[in-house]
């Protein structure tokens, strides 16, 4: 985190004459998801005109059904965006967060070589805070008890996941985003990788490592490689406790994109049968041109154009909230989100006044399991949906309310 001194600019009364300044405005303005904006969704328009044969070179009909886990070519470019070796990898639908709903179900109907998890009468996972809704969302829909622990800036404290695992023989597993984790931007390092290995690793319960690496090459400037924790589990024998999941949605189309989901051979074996019945093979005709896109397009070059797109608006992000001068955010080198922090008690209030001039954010307490924030003061900034004149206009909002927040305490 950015740690500003929390000094006021102005008077409560100079930020009460702003509030109702912007208010009379009537302004919309959104900060709340991390999508691609219109400019990045833009670079990919060339996959849509693309033309591919229905059979490919070995002959398969790409109309029809088949290819369960994939294209091999597909599972290859998988590969290069997850930094894992491609024989580990399947391409399915367009949406890694079905891929991960899909193995949390394989989990409570068959388990990974373990009982069921339906047949668990509790079943816990950790949850690393602040961190993703979305698998606080999935958690909670499945009836998992989420148990939170801090992160450190490079990745969970290990010390506190040893000891709730030594303690509560419920928890099977914990969420990790390890690139530019959503909303802290921190890295995973590998001393933490091999920590969390170590511990999961030579659990007897089977328990899983969800490895969302969602933003393994969404970096602003320079590409910043990130350890592959197969590689690292190999070694040490723990390859079976890691799933690791990701997509193509912020690279291409986040609507027509590819999920991908990486696991050992054994893994593998365990989810086949279970996978097949769920659907009958992935839009090959789609892989097929992502594969054709990339061959055209280098990889690392395409996501350089979309950082030029993005990071002017991390920039100016940066430049408001230091203007500002009161709480403390993060500087990241990647993903999609700024995380502010407020003095304690302080990001409801923020975030409803913000709603009063129209400004949409994130709600209090969704970077923590069932929305509960118990300090009240993490709020998470998406900047790259809306245009650098709306995100201007946001930020504007964003500081007065936060001024405001702070002078009336």
């Amino acid at each position: 985190m950015v740690i500003s001194r929390s000094f006021l600019l102005l008077s409560s009364m100079e930020y009460s004459a702003k509030f109702e300044e912007l208010k009379s405005k009537n302004l919309s303005l959104d900060l709340t998801r991390g999508k691609p904006s219109s400019d990045q969704l833009d670079l990919s328009n060339a996959i849509g005109e693309l033309k591919v044969e229905n059979l490919d070179k070995d002959g398969l009909d790409l109309r029809n059904y088949g290819e369960i886990t994939g294209l091999a070519s597909c599972r290859k470019l998988g590969s290069q965006i997850l930094g894992c070796t491609e024989d580990l990898v399947w391409a399915g639908g367009n949406s890694s967060l079905s891929l991960m709903s899909q193995y949390l179900s394989f989990l409570f109907v068959e388990g990974n070589g373990a009982r069921p998890w339906g047949a668990q009468e509790r079943v816990s996972v950790l949850c690393p805070v602040p961190g993703y809704d979305r698998h606080f969302k999935l958690c909670e829909t499945f009836g998992i008890n989420m148990i939170p622990v801090p992160l450190t800036g490079e990745g969970p404290n290990l010390e506190e996941v040893k000891r709730l695992v030594d303690e509560d023989k419920s928890i099977r597993g914990i969420w990790c985003v390890p690139k530019y984790s959503n909303p802290t931007g921190e890295v995973y390092s590998k001393k933490n990788m091999e920590g969390l290995l170590d511990i999961f690793g030579k659990s007897d319960n089977k328990s899983v490592i969800f490895w969302d690496n969602a933003y393994a090459v969404h970096d602003l400037s320079a590409h910043l490689p990130l350890d592959d924790i197969f590689d690292i589990a190999f070694k040490r024998g723990y390859e079976d406790c890691v799933v690791e999941f990701g997509s193509t949605s912020k690279i291409t189309f986040a609507g027509a994109g590819i999920g991908f989901i990486a696991m050992s051979k054994s893994n593998q074996e365990l989810f086949l049968p279970f996978y097949s019945a769920l659907m009958i093979g992935p839009d090959k005709l789609n892989q097929a041109k992502h594969v054709r896109f990339f061959q055209e397009n280098n990889l690392m070059e395409h996501m350089q154009l979309h950082a030029e797109i993005i990071r002017p608006k991390f920039e100016l992000v940066e430049r408001q909230l230091k203007s500002l001068g009161l709480g403390s955010w993060t500087s990241p080198k990647g993903g999609y989100f700024v995380l502010f922090e407020s003095e304690k008690g302080l990001a409801r209030k923020i975030i409803s006044y913000a709603s009063e001039l129209g400004l949409k954010l994130t709600p209090a307490g969704s970077t923590h399991p069932y929305g509960v924030d118990e300090d009240d003061k993490y709020i998470r900034l998406a900047p790259t949906a809306c245009s650098l004149e709306e995100l201007e206009a946001a930020m504007e909002v964003f500081s007065c309310c936060v001024g405001l927040a702070y002078t009336q305490g």
